[in-house]
Protein backbone atom coordinates (compact mmCIF):
# COMPACT_ATOMS: atom_id res chain seq x y z
CA UNK A 1 0.00 0.00 0.00
CA UNK A 2 1.35 3.45 -0.90
CA UNK A 3 2.44 5.61 2.02
CA UNK A 4 0.36 8.77 2.61
CA UNK A 5 2.22 11.98 2.00
CA UNK A 6 1.60 15.34 3.64
CA UNK A 7 0.58 18.45 1.76
CA UNK A 8 3.20 20.80 0.42
CA UNK A 9 4.13 23.67 2.75
CA UNK A 10 1.70 26.61 2.52
CA UNK A 11 -0.49 24.78 0.02
CA UNK A 12 -3.97 25.91 -1.01
CA UNK A 13 -5.45 23.46 1.51
CA UNK A 14 -3.66 25.18 4.42
CA UNK A 15 -4.67 28.65 3.23
CA UNK A 16 -8.29 27.46 2.86
CA UNK A 17 -8.38 26.19 6.45
CA UNK A 18 -6.76 29.37 7.78
CA UNK A 19 -9.35 31.44 5.92
CA UNK A 20 -12.20 29.43 7.41
CA UNK A 21 -10.83 29.96 10.91
CA UNK A 22 -10.60 33.72 10.31
CA UNK A 23 -14.23 34.05 9.20
CA UNK A 24 -16.80 34.88 11.86
CA UNK A 25 -19.04 32.02 12.93
CA UNK A 26 -21.53 31.96 15.78
CA UNK A 27 -19.66 29.32 17.74
CA UNK A 28 -16.30 31.07 17.54
CA UNK A 29 -17.69 34.59 17.70
CA UNK A 30 -15.61 35.58 20.73
CA UNK A 31 -12.42 34.41 19.02
CA UNK A 32 -13.28 36.55 16.00
CA UNK A 33 -13.85 39.55 18.29
CA UNK A 34 -10.37 39.10 19.76
CA UNK A 35 -8.94 38.81 16.23
CA UNK A 36 -10.76 42.01 15.26
CA UNK A 37 -9.35 43.91 18.23
CA UNK A 38 -5.88 42.57 17.44
CA UNK A 39 -6.22 43.83 13.87
CA UNK A 40 -7.40 47.27 15.04
CA UNK A 41 -4.64 47.46 17.66
CA UNK A 42 -1.88 46.68 15.17
CA UNK A 43 -3.35 49.05 12.58
CA UNK A 44 -3.59 51.95 15.05
CA UNK A 45 -0.16 51.19 16.53
CA UNK A 46 1.58 51.20 13.15
CA UNK A 47 -0.33 54.28 11.98
CA UNK A 48 0.48 56.16 15.20
CA UNK A 49 4.16 55.26 14.92
CA UNK A 50 4.33 56.52 11.34
CA UNK A 51 2.46 59.74 12.17
CA UNK A 52 4.46 60.57 15.30
CA UNK A 53 7.86 59.76 13.76
CA UNK A 54 6.99 61.78 10.63
CA UNK A 55 5.92 64.80 12.69
CA UNK A 56 9.06 64.61 14.82
CA UNK A 57 11.19 64.32 11.67
CA UNK A 58 9.35 67.33 10.29
CA UNK A 59 10.01 69.25 13.50
CA UNK A 60 13.71 68.54 13.38
CA UNK A 61 14.06 69.32 9.68
CA UNK A 62 12.07 72.54 9.95
CA UNK A 63 13.96 73.70 13.03
CA UNK A 64 17.32 72.86 11.47
CA UNK A 65 16.46 74.64 8.22
CA UNK A 66 15.15 77.72 10.00
CA UNK A 67 17.69 77.94 12.83
CA UNK A 68 20.63 77.17 10.56
CA UNK A 69 19.18 79.20 7.69
CA UNK A 70 18.99 82.27 9.91
CA UNK A 71 22.19 81.83 11.91
CA UNK A 72 24.64 80.03 9.66
CA UNK A 73 26.58 76.80 10.14
CA UNK A 74 30.04 77.90 11.34
CA UNK A 75 30.81 81.07 13.31
CA UNK A 76 34.16 82.89 13.18
CA UNK A 77 34.83 85.05 16.26
CA UNK A 78 37.99 87.14 16.88
CA UNK A 79 40.73 86.38 19.40
CA UNK A 80 43.22 88.96 20.77
CA UNK A 81 42.20 91.73 18.35
CA UNK A 82 38.85 92.99 16.95
CA UNK A 83 37.62 91.57 13.65
CA UNK A 84 38.34 94.71 11.61
CA UNK A 85 39.58 92.65 8.65
CA UNK A 86 36.19 90.98 8.27
CA UNK A 87 36.04 91.76 4.54
CA UNK A 88 39.25 89.83 3.82
CA UNK A 89 38.20 86.99 6.14
CA UNK A 90 34.79 86.70 4.46
CA UNK A 91 36.31 86.68 0.96
CA UNK A 92 38.88 84.05 1.96
CA UNK A 93 36.27 81.78 3.49
CA UNK A 94 33.81 82.18 0.60
CA UNK A 95 36.48 80.90 -1.79
CA UNK A 96 36.70 77.57 0.06
CA UNK A 97 34.93 74.55 -1.48
CA UNK A 98 31.61 73.70 0.13
CA UNK A 99 31.01 77.27 1.36
CA UNK A 100 27.98 79.14 -0.01
CA UNK A 101 28.61 82.49 1.62
CA UNK A 102 30.28 84.24 4.56
CA UNK A 103 28.31 87.03 6.24
CA UNK A 104 29.99 89.59 8.57
CA UNK A 105 27.46 90.31 11.33
CA UNK A 106 27.03 92.56 14.34
CA UNK A 107 24.64 91.41 17.05
CA UNK A 108 23.31 93.48 19.92
CA UNK A 109 20.32 93.65 22.20
CA UNK A 110 18.03 96.66 22.31
CA UNK A 111 14.60 97.76 23.41
CA UNK A 112 12.21 98.40 20.50
CA UNK A 113 9.21 100.66 20.93
CA UNK A 114 6.45 102.19 18.88
CA UNK A 115 3.40 104.29 19.57
CA UNK A 116 1.63 101.08 20.68
CA UNK A 117 4.06 99.26 22.99
CA UNK A 118 7.63 97.98 23.26
CA UNK A 119 9.76 94.93 23.93
CA UNK A 120 13.25 93.49 23.78
CA UNK A 121 14.75 92.62 20.37
CA UNK A 122 17.97 91.30 18.90
CA UNK A 123 19.45 93.72 16.38
CA UNK A 124 21.58 92.21 13.61
CA UNK A 125 23.73 94.38 11.39
CA UNK A 126 24.50 92.92 7.94
CA UNK A 127 25.57 94.25 4.57
CA UNK A 128 22.86 94.87 1.99
CA UNK A 129 24.35 92.35 -0.46
CA UNK A 130 24.39 89.71 2.29
CA UNK A 131 20.78 90.29 3.35
CA UNK A 132 19.54 89.77 -0.19
CA UNK A 133 21.36 86.43 -0.26
CA UNK A 134 19.81 85.21 3.01
CA UNK A 135 17.00 83.06 1.61
CA UNK A 136 15.14 82.90 4.92
CA UNK A 137 14.79 86.72 4.86
CA UNK A 138 14.83 87.79 1.22
CA UNK A 139 12.59 84.90 0.18
CA UNK A 140 9.98 85.54 2.89
CA UNK A 141 9.22 89.25 2.60
CA UNK A 142 5.47 89.66 3.21
CA UNK A 143 5.23 93.45 3.09
CA UNK A 144 7.49 96.21 1.88
CA UNK A 145 10.74 95.72 -0.04
CA UNK A 146 14.47 95.36 0.56
CA UNK A 147 15.18 98.09 -1.98
CA UNK A 148 17.02 100.92 -0.30
CA UNK A 149 18.36 98.73 2.54
CA UNK A 150 21.88 99.99 3.23
CA UNK A 151 21.34 103.20 1.31
CA UNK A 152 19.23 104.72 4.07
CA UNK A 153 18.73 104.22 7.80
CA UNK A 154 15.91 101.72 7.43
CA UNK A 155 15.39 98.39 9.18
CA UNK A 156 13.71 95.08 8.38
CA UNK A 157 11.65 93.44 11.15
CA UNK A 158 9.75 90.19 11.66
CA UNK A 159 6.04 90.14 10.91
CA UNK A 160 5.09 88.94 14.41
CA UNK A 161 7.18 91.67 16.03
CA UNK A 162 5.55 94.24 13.73
CA UNK A 163 2.13 92.93 14.70
CA UNK A 164 2.95 93.23 18.40
CA UNK A 165 4.21 96.79 17.97
CA UNK A 166 1.51 97.80 15.48
CA UNK A 167 3.99 98.58 12.69
CA UNK A 168 3.69 98.63 8.91
CA UNK A 169 6.30 99.47 6.24
CA UNK A 170 6.88 103.22 6.41
CA UNK A 171 6.22 103.45 10.15
CA UNK A 172 8.94 104.40 12.63
CA UNK A 173 10.61 101.96 15.04
CA UNK A 174 12.53 103.43 17.96
CA UNK A 175 15.52 101.45 19.28
CA UNK A 176 16.98 102.07 22.73
CA UNK A 177 20.39 100.69 23.69
CA UNK A 178 21.98 101.06 27.15
CA UNK A 179 25.43 101.32 25.53
CA UNK A 180 25.36 104.84 24.23
CA UNK A 181 27.71 107.78 24.28
CA UNK A 182 29.97 108.40 27.28
CA UNK A 183 29.22 111.61 29.19
CA UNK A 184 30.65 113.20 32.36
CA UNK A 185 27.65 111.72 34.16
CA UNK A 186 28.18 108.19 32.80
CA UNK A 187 27.06 106.31 29.75
CA UNK A 188 23.85 107.68 28.28
CA UNK A 189 21.40 105.33 26.55
CA UNK A 190 21.31 105.64 22.78
CA UNK A 191 17.86 106.32 21.36
CA UNK A 192 17.29 106.45 17.63
CA UNK A 193 14.27 106.06 15.35
CA UNK A 194 14.39 104.06 12.11
CA UNK A 195 11.83 103.72 9.31
CA UNK A 196 10.56 100.19 8.70
CA UNK A 197 11.39 99.12 5.13
CA UNK A 198 9.97 95.57 5.06
CA UNK A 199 8.43 92.77 7.10
CA UNK A 200 9.56 89.13 6.82
CA UNK A 201 7.95 85.92 8.09
CA UNK A 202 9.97 82.69 8.22
CA UNK A 203 7.29 80.76 10.12
CA UNK A 204 9.26 80.41 13.37
CA UNK A 205 8.04 82.52 16.27
CA UNK A 206 11.46 82.98 17.86
CA UNK A 207 12.77 84.75 14.75
CA UNK A 208 9.60 86.50 13.56
CA UNK A 209 9.07 88.13 16.96
CA UNK A 210 12.60 89.10 17.98
CA UNK A 211 14.95 89.97 15.07
CA UNK A 212 15.57 93.42 13.60
CA UNK A 213 17.94 93.68 10.62
CA UNK A 214 19.94 96.87 10.23
CA UNK A 215 22.60 97.94 7.67
CA UNK A 216 26.08 96.96 8.86
CA UNK A 217 27.53 100.49 8.84
CA UNK A 218 24.58 101.81 10.82
CA UNK A 219 24.88 98.95 13.33
CA UNK A 220 28.58 99.75 13.81
CA UNK A 221 27.71 103.34 14.64
CA UNK A 222 24.73 102.40 16.82
CA UNK A 223 26.65 99.86 18.95
CA UNK A 224 29.92 101.85 19.05
CA UNK A 225 31.87 99.32 16.97
CA UNK A 226 35.14 100.80 15.69
CA UNK A 227 34.92 99.38 12.19
CA UNK A 228 34.71 95.74 13.32
CA UNK A 229 32.03 93.03 13.54
CA UNK A 230 30.96 90.55 16.21
CA UNK A 231 31.24 87.42 14.09
CA UNK A 232 31.47 86.13 10.52
CA UNK A 233 28.72 83.58 9.86
CA UNK A 234 29.59 80.88 7.34
CA UNK A 235 26.83 79.11 5.39
CA UNK A 236 27.76 75.71 3.95
CA UNK A 237 26.34 73.68 1.08
CA UNK A 238 25.91 70.76 3.49
CA UNK A 239 24.92 71.59 7.07
CA UNK A 240 26.28 68.26 8.32
CA UNK A 241 29.80 68.89 6.95
CA UNK A 242 30.83 71.25 9.75
CA UNK A 243 33.87 69.22 10.82
CA UNK A 244 35.51 69.39 7.38
CA UNK A 245 34.57 73.08 7.02
CA UNK A 246 36.08 74.01 10.37
CA UNK A 247 39.39 72.38 9.47
CA UNK A 248 39.48 74.18 6.10
CA UNK A 249 38.62 77.55 7.67
CA UNK A 250 41.29 77.24 10.36
CA UNK A 251 43.88 76.48 7.68
CA UNK A 252 42.77 79.32 5.38
CA UNK A 253 42.28 82.24 7.80
CA UNK A 254 45.65 83.72 8.76
CA UNK A 255 44.73 85.29 12.08
CA UNK A 256 43.74 84.09 15.58
CA UNK A 257 40.08 83.04 15.49
CA UNK A 258 37.65 81.05 17.60
CA UNK A 259 35.33 78.70 15.72
CA UNK A 260 31.98 77.30 16.79
CA UNK A 261 29.19 75.65 14.81
CA UNK A 262 25.44 75.14 14.89
CA UNK A 263 25.68 71.68 16.44
CA UNK A 264 27.47 73.14 19.48
CA UNK A 265 25.15 76.13 19.86
CA UNK A 266 22.01 73.99 19.68
CA UNK A 267 23.33 70.69 21.08
CA UNK A 268 21.02 70.55 24.11
CA UNK A 269 17.96 71.42 22.00
CA UNK A 270 18.51 68.76 19.35
CA UNK A 271 19.65 66.19 21.95
CA UNK A 272 16.33 66.69 23.74
CA UNK A 273 14.47 66.16 20.44
CA UNK A 274 16.42 62.96 19.79
CA UNK A 275 15.74 61.56 23.27
CA UNK A 276 12.04 62.45 23.03
CA UNK A 277 11.82 60.77 19.63
CA UNK A 278 13.44 57.55 20.89
CA UNK A 279 11.19 57.45 23.97
CA UNK A 280 8.08 57.98 21.84
CA UNK A 281 9.15 55.13 19.56
CA UNK A 282 9.50 52.76 22.53
CA UNK A 283 6.18 53.81 24.05
CA UNK A 284 4.25 53.48 20.80
CA UNK A 285 5.88 50.13 20.04
CA UNK A 286 4.17 48.84 23.19
CA UNK A 287 0.82 49.43 21.44
CA UNK A 288 1.85 47.04 18.68
CA UNK A 289 3.19 44.58 21.26
CA UNK A 290 -0.11 44.56 23.17
CA UNK A 291 -1.97 43.93 19.92
CA UNK A 292 0.40 41.08 19.12
CA UNK A 293 -0.31 39.55 22.55
CA UNK A 294 -4.00 39.68 21.67
CA UNK A 295 -3.16 37.50 18.68
CA UNK A 296 -1.59 34.98 21.08
CA UNK A 297 -4.67 34.82 23.30
CA UNK A 298 -7.02 34.63 20.33
CA UNK A 299 -5.08 31.78 18.70
CA UNK A 300 -4.84 29.82 21.96
CA UNK A 301 -8.62 30.02 22.32
CA UNK A 302 -9.01 29.04 18.67
CA UNK A 303 -6.76 26.01 19.15
CA UNK A 304 -8.81 24.96 22.17
CA UNK A 305 -12.10 25.32 20.24
CA UNK A 306 -10.69 23.47 17.22
CA UNK A 307 -9.00 20.61 19.10
CA UNK A 308 -11.46 18.05 17.70
CA UNK A 309 -10.99 19.39 14.16
CA UNK A 310 -7.21 19.19 14.58
CA UNK A 311 -7.47 15.59 15.80
CA UNK A 312 -9.60 14.59 12.78
CA UNK A 313 -7.15 16.29 10.41
CA UNK A 314 -4.27 14.41 12.01
CA UNK A 315 -6.04 11.03 11.70
CA UNK A 316 -6.73 11.84 8.02
CA UNK A 317 -3.01 12.29 7.37
CA UNK A 318 -2.29 15.95 8.07
CA UNK A 319 1.21 16.36 9.46
CA UNK A 320 2.15 18.39 12.51
CA UNK A 321 3.88 20.85 10.20
CA UNK A 322 0.67 21.34 8.19
CA UNK A 323 -1.35 22.01 11.37
CA UNK A 324 1.28 24.43 12.61
CA UNK A 325 1.32 26.30 9.30
CA UNK A 326 -2.49 26.62 9.29
CA UNK A 327 -2.49 28.48 12.60
CA UNK A 328 0.66 30.35 11.64
CA UNK A 329 -1.13 31.68 8.55
CA UNK A 330 -4.21 32.52 10.63
CA UNK A 331 -2.32 34.65 13.15
CA UNK A 332 0.17 36.16 10.72
CA UNK A 333 -2.65 37.24 8.40
CA UNK A 334 -4.11 39.38 11.17
CA UNK A 335 -0.74 41.00 11.82
CA UNK A 336 0.26 41.52 8.18
CA UNK A 337 -3.11 42.89 7.05
CA UNK A 338 -3.28 45.10 10.15
CA UNK A 339 0.25 46.39 9.45
CA UNK A 340 -0.58 47.22 5.82
CA UNK A 341 -3.82 48.94 6.90
CA UNK A 342 -1.81 50.93 9.47
CA UNK A 343 0.66 51.91 6.74
CA UNK A 344 -2.13 53.24 4.54
CA UNK A 345 -3.83 55.07 7.44
CA UNK A 346 -0.57 56.56 8.72
CA UNK A 347 0.62 57.80 5.32
CA UNK A 348 -2.75 59.30 4.39
CA UNK A 349 -3.07 61.00 7.79
CA UNK A 350 0.49 62.36 7.63
CA UNK A 351 0.10 63.77 4.11
CA UNK A 352 -3.11 65.57 5.16
CA UNK A 353 -2.23 66.38 8.78
CA UNK A 354 -2.54 70.16 8.38
CA UNK A 355 -5.95 69.89 6.70
CA UNK A 356 -7.13 67.48 9.43
CA UNK A 357 -5.90 69.86 12.12
CA UNK A 358 -7.74 72.78 10.53
CA UNK A 359 -10.91 70.71 10.25
CA UNK A 360 -10.80 69.64 13.91
CA UNK A 361 -10.08 73.24 14.96
CA UNK A 362 -13.16 74.46 13.07
CA UNK A 363 -15.37 71.73 14.50
CA UNK A 364 -14.22 72.26 18.11
CA UNK A 365 -13.81 76.03 17.67
CA UNK A 366 -10.48 75.87 19.49
CA UNK A 367 -6.86 76.63 18.61
CA UNK A 368 -5.11 73.27 18.53
CA UNK A 369 -1.77 74.59 17.32
CA UNK A 370 -0.42 77.73 19.00
CA UNK A 371 2.69 78.90 17.10
CA UNK A 372 3.82 81.05 20.04
CA UNK A 373 4.24 77.89 22.10
CA UNK A 374 5.48 75.45 19.46
CA UNK A 375 7.82 77.84 17.56
CA UNK A 376 6.45 76.83 14.12
CA UNK A 377 3.37 78.28 12.44
CA UNK A 378 2.20 74.93 10.98
CA UNK A 379 2.46 71.24 11.85
CA UNK A 380 5.51 69.89 10.00
CA UNK A 381 5.55 66.29 8.78
CA UNK A 382 8.26 64.53 6.79
CA UNK A 383 7.89 60.82 6.00
CA UNK A 384 11.17 58.91 6.21
CA UNK A 385 10.54 55.76 4.17
CA UNK A 386 13.49 53.96 5.76
CA UNK A 387 11.87 54.47 9.16
CA UNK A 388 8.49 53.41 7.76
CA UNK A 389 10.12 50.21 6.50
CA UNK A 390 11.62 49.60 9.95
CA UNK A 391 8.20 50.10 11.58
CA UNK A 392 6.57 47.67 9.14
CA UNK A 393 9.30 45.09 9.68
CA UNK A 394 9.00 45.42 13.46
CA UNK A 395 5.21 45.06 13.42
CA UNK A 396 5.26 42.06 11.09
CA UNK A 397 8.04 40.40 13.10
CA UNK A 398 6.09 40.84 16.35
CA UNK A 399 2.95 39.47 14.70
CA UNK A 400 4.83 36.44 13.39
CA UNK A 401 6.55 35.75 16.71
CA UNK A 402 3.19 35.99 18.48
CA UNK A 403 1.82 33.10 16.37
CA UNK A 404 4.68 30.67 17.06
CA UNK A 405 3.61 29.34 20.46
CA UNK A 406 -0.11 28.81 19.66
CA UNK A 407 0.83 27.19 16.33
CA UNK A 408 3.36 24.91 18.04
CA UNK A 409 0.78 24.01 20.67
CA UNK A 410 -1.74 23.11 17.94
CA UNK A 411 0.85 20.92 16.19
CA UNK A 412 1.73 19.10 19.44
CA UNK A 413 -1.93 18.22 20.16
CA UNK A 414 -2.41 14.45 20.64
CA UNK A 415 -5.29 13.28 18.35
CA UNK A 416 -6.33 10.49 20.74
CA UNK A 417 -6.56 12.75 23.76
CA UNK A 418 -8.33 15.47 21.74
CA UNK A 419 -10.99 13.06 20.49
CA UNK A 420 -11.41 11.45 23.91
CA UNK A 421 -11.94 14.73 25.80
CA UNK A 422 -13.06 16.98 22.87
Amino acid sequence: MAQARGTKPFSAFEWMLAGRYLRTRRREGFVSVIAGFSFIGIMLGVATLIIVLSVMNGFRNELVSKIVGMNGHVFIAPIDSPLTDYVDVAETVEALPGVRRAVPTIEGQAFASSTVQGGGVLVRGVRAQDLTRLDQIAGNIVRGSLEGFGEEEGVVVGARLASQLGLQPGDTLTLISPRGAATPFGTAPRIKAYPVLALYEVGMTEFDAAFVYMPLAEAQAYFNRAGDVSVVEVFLEDAEAVAEARAAIEAAVERPIFLSDWTQRNSSFFSALRVERNVMFIILTLIVLVAALNIVSGLIMLVKDKSSDIAILRTMGATRGAVMRVFLITGASIGIVGTLAGLALGVVFTLNIQAIQDLVARITNQTLWDPTVRFLSEIPADIDWAEVGAVLGMAMALSLIATLYPSWRAARLDPVEALRYG
